[in-house]
């Protein structure tokens, strides 16, 4: 876990405490992905190179949530999740602007002139080659090259980035993860793909069986693949990992409920209400099935367990680099 500071700065803060000069990484950056990671790498080279901060420019909600209010995007993180990730990438912070009708009917000049200009007074900007801004996503990398040849300001457009025959996205992480196919979302994120989440009160089933869980209720739009998997769990931001079996999915066997994350932790007794948990998915072991009586449950339970500590054994002992943000 990184703890260096990590200033946030929104659209009502104050100019006076903005440091002007930095280079930005400019995107969404859902899931800050491998793809994600080499546009603020470039932002990281190019500030040291000109001995000032680095930033990341993101916008909040997510563009597609405002446009499609009734459909929105599957996220991979939340604002929160997303801002403790770019924390832990060693920028010194993020620019969070709010996505509203007044930013989406903003043409792009006018958005360089007003934040990238006046507020920001960037010193060099780093974008993948498929990002667009303003008005209409009127604003290309081309528009901030040519910007930025003329006022002698770097820009740097990242190609796009692929594992193998593998592009990497953030469409192509959440197409992975609602598949069950947690290797290649884990292989395009960098580190395994993670929720945050407080542990409510259950039906506390789980402790009659044998398997007292920590339960988290994930957002509603969360499209991830029902079933059970091997998990790592950290406690305090990170700082104790515990491994885990867990089970997402609307309990055929019982109720058919609403999609309710259910984690049994090994090795471990205490209550966990309401301690706030960051599950990472280390691996599907199987689909969601309802069972004719609970002695078949527990047995299945027995096995699942069996198979995600030796998931877990095998696995990289990697979990996501996290940084404090407050803010």
């Amino acid at each position: 876990m990184i703890n260096n500071p990590f200033q946030i700065i929104r659209d009502t803060t104050p100019n006076a405490d903005i440091p002007r000069g930095a280079t930005i990484a400019l995107g969404n950056f859902d899931g800050v992905h491998l793809g994600h990671r080499t546009v603020i790498e470039a932002a990281l080279t190019m500030a040291k190179s000109a001995h000032q901060p680095a930033f990341a420019l993101t916008f909040e909600p997510h563009p597609r949530s405002f446009f499609k209010p009734d459909a929105p995007p599957f996220r991979l993180t939340d604002e929160t999740t997303k801002l403790r990730l770019l924390a832990g990438t060693g920028l010194d912070g993020a620019i969070v602007l709010t996505f509203d009708a007044a930013r989406a009917a903003t043409p792009a000049q006018e958005f360089i002139n007003h934040e990238l200009i006046e507020r920001l007074g960037v010193s060099g900007i780093s974008i993948g080659d498929d990002f667009h801004f303003g008005k209409g996503r009127g604003g290309t990398p081309a528009t901030l090259v040519e910007w930025g040849r003329q006022r002698g300001i770097p820009v740097h457009v990242q190609t796009h980035v692929g594992l193998a025959d593998m592009p990497i996205s953030s469409s192509a992480i959440r197409a992975a993860l609602a598949e069950g196919r947690v290797r290649d979302a884990t292989a395009m994120l960098g580190s395994p793909w993670f929720v945050n989440g407080t542990v409510i009160h259950g039906a506390k089933r789980g402790r009659d069986l044998g398997y007292p869980t920590a339960n988290i209720r994930l957002a509603p739009h969360v499209d991830l693949q029902h079933g059970i998997y091997a998990v790592r769990v950290g406690r305090g931001g990170g700082r104790e990992l515990l491994g885990g079996v867990a089970s997402y999915g609307r309990r055929p066997t019982f109720d058919n409920g609403d999609a309710l994350l259910e984690v049994f932790l090994f090795d471990f007794a205490g209550s966990l209400y309401d301690e706030v948990l960051d599950v990472a998915f280390i691996e599907y072991l199987r689909p969601e099935r309802k069972f004719d009586d609970l002695a078949a449950l527990v047995r299945q339970m027995d096995d699942d367990s069996i198979r995600a500590r030796a998931v877990l054994r095998a696995a990289p002992d990697s979990f996501p680099t996290l940084g404090k943000v407050t803010g």
